[in-house]
């Protein structure tokens, strides 16, 4: 289960790979549950309003050579609609709309990271959100794994072996406390099954499925964020292992030099 991801570290950075500006850097660089930092929507636009030739949509990276992922859909350019995308300030744990107080809601959040693709659509928390068409990209630069294979868990960061940011798709939710009235948007990582993953199969608790972020392909951002319910898991795939850089991390203790008393 991810538990952790790294926010995107410039605003450059959101305007040049997902074109939108936060109107300020989040807080956040290391996220973790109930942590603030967001995602993006987007709305179709009406014809009136839509540019005669907008800026074609960043094009995918050639199809590896891999198993791991299945081809991404097509979508026309001819009937593609324009998107206005929009960056959501959001806290990254969802909180259903049935929680019955910030106690609830707060107990909640932590539990709910991520949904799975398989059961987003029937899970009570998740399946409002999923049904109302509440799709968003969340921005990471890299995610984060346990790798407990020599029977220690060692963090691993996951990558791009580019380099560049990647946008998981995921589900948001608009809470309101009933005491205040105050609002709260939320939002959930959205997983996929990985046992049969080139990389991921070896991340993850003994005996337990593997999971993974569902990362989209960049050209099919806005068909993810405005398809019909019904097309939405066609745009969830495996991420090819090899377009992926596993790096263990290093805590201060590993690096102490053994000395004459050690």
């Amino acid at each position: 289960m991810t538990t952790q991801y790294e926010n995107l570290a410039t605003l450059e950075l959101w305007n040049d790979f997902f074109k939108v500006t936060p109107a300020e850097l989040p807080a956040e660089r290391q996220m973790r549950a109930r942590r603030m930092s967001g995602f993006i929507r987007g709305t179709v636009l009406p014809a009136a309003q839509a540019p005669e030739l907008a800026a074609p949509a960043p094009a995918p990276a050639p199809e590896a050579a891999s198993d791991d992922r299945a081809p991404v859909p097509a979508t026309s350019k001819k009937t593609a609609p324009q998107v206005a995308r929009e960056w959501v300030p959001a806290q990254w744990g969802f909180i259903p709309p049935q929680a019955k107080s910030v106690k609830d809601a707060n107990l909640r959040a932590p539990k709910l990271l991520v949904a799975l693709n398989e059961t987003v659509s029937t899970t009570q928390a998740f399946r409002d959100a999923w049904l109302a068409g509440q799709r968003c990209i969340i921005p990471m630069q890299a995610f984060y794994v346990d790798d407990v294979r020599t029977g220690k868990a060692i963090p691993t960061r996951i990558a791009r072996v580019d380099g560049q940011p990647m946008g998981a798709a995921g589900v948001w939710s608009r809470w309101t406390d009933p005491e205040t009235g105050a609002e709260l948007l939320s939002y959930a990582i959205l997983t996929l099954n990985a046992n049969s993953h080139a990389l991921m199969r070896r991340y993850g608790p003994q005996g337990a499925e593997r999971r993974m972020p569902a990362i989209l392909g960049e050209g099919t951002y806005d068909a993810w964020l405005t398809t019909r319910q019904e097309k939405a898991r066609e745009f969830m795939r495996a991420y090819p292992a090899n377009w992926l850089l596993a790096n263990p991390l290093e805590h201060k203790k590993d690096k102490k030099p053994k000395g004459l008393f050690d």
